[in-house]
């Protein structure tokens, strides 16, 4: 951490007015950065984690404790930070990185393991998304970052107002994912009961086992393409939709 700047430059303008000259100046790489870790004792069936300026990672495993592994870079030019801070509170983990200054660039990484059976919801403002591994409700909303979600049966709500959504190896039986502004791409392997996958501005693209589904299909500017088995009476629904963006529905 601190700052990555070669050179600073300060020089007076006119009558009481500073120029601010800086060069060289390195991009946050939190991945390079030490890694510290803590665990917090939690014992309900929900947890809350909201994450800011930061990539969150998430996955179940055979733990007791919310364990956290944290990375934090960055560069601030007259001001403070980064300053990094998490805590667990009525069952919400908070995840923050803060700078500020004439000019900063801070960044963050959380790996967060989640006990198994807990349902958990994640929220952040601005970083990645990525979890794995869950058989329990898995809530996902990001502002600006991508969301990518891994060999997950728990029913599945996933948004991002400006990202794209990513499903691989999925189990789940009831997805909703919905993006603003991002494609969505989710593949299954195993046959889902209810899908419902939109995007306003991005292609939309769904991968499901071979049988017979129940297919409601558009987008208002680009091509649909629906190759799978399709009947009006199955009880496998998919809904792909894309306000600009191609749309597909195939076996995969």
């Amino acid at each position: 951490m601190g700052f990555h700047c070669r050179t600073a430059l300060l020089a007076t303008v006119g009558a009481g007015v500073v120029a601010l000259a800086l060069t060289g100046c390195a991009s946050s790489d939190p991945a390079n950065a030490p890694v510290e870790h803590k665990n917090f004792a939690f014992a309900g069936k929900a947890l809350t984690i909201e994450g800011s300026s930061s990539t969150v990672v998430v996955r179940s495993a055979d733990v007791r404790d919310v364990e956290v592994a944290r990375q934090v870079d960055g560069w601030v030019a007259f001001g403070s930070g980064p300053d990094a801070d998490w805590r667990l509170e009525q069952g919400t983990l908070s995840l923050s990185v803060k700078c500020s200054g004439a000019v900063k660039d801070c960044g963050a990484r959380h790996e967060v393991t989640v006990p198994r059976g807990v349902a958990v919801t994640v929220r952040s403002d601005d970083g990645r998304i990525e979890a794995s591994g869950f058989d329990t409700p898995l809530t996902i909303a990001s502002d600006n970052g991508r969301v990518s979600v891994t060999n997950s049966s728990g029913p599945l709500d996933l948004t991002s107002h400006n990202g794209r959504i990513e499903g691989e190896g999925l189990r789940a039986k009831t997805v909703r994912a919905a993006s603003d502004s991002g494609r969505v791409s989710l593949a299954f392997a195993v046959v889902p009961d209810s899908v419902e996958a939109t995007s306003d501005d991005g292609r939309v693209d769904l991968a499901v086992p071979k049988d017979t589904y129940k297919v409601t299909a558009g987008s208002d500017d680009g091509r649909v393409a629906v190759t799978v088995a399709r009947s009006d009476s199955s009880t496998h629904a998919l809904t792909a939709r894309s306000d600009n963006g191609r749309v597909t529905v195939r076996n995969g």
